[in-house]
């Protein structure tokens, strides 16, 4: 199944997000679930994360999504984890 994981940064915590983007996109590779993904740019500033996952339920979606080095540094004001059906693409 194909989950959306959609996260918005903190204001003010871009250089969180520079600092921890090395080890965040490790994580993607590492646990090779990530179908697509990318920042959302607000002013021309990444500002938070849409990630498509392909899990086999909401669990295992929610607990990539708990360890991903972003979360652990703070950076996230919210993170929502949605199944998500690709239609188009």
């Amino acid at each position: 199944m194909l989950y959306a994981v959609i996260c918005r940064d903190k204001p003010g915590h871009l250089q969180t997000r520079l600092d921890t983007r090395a080890a965040h996109l490790a994580y993607i590779e590492a646990t090779g679930i990530v179908k697509m993904a990318g920042p959302f740019i607000a002013d021309g500033q990444m500002c938070g994360s849409l990630i498509v996952l392909e899990t086999e339920g909401l669990g295992a979606a929610e607990a990539w999504a708990a360890g991903d080095p972003y979360k652990a540094a703070g950076l996230f004001e919210s993170v929502a984890v949605i199944e998500w059906k690709k239609v188009i693409g």
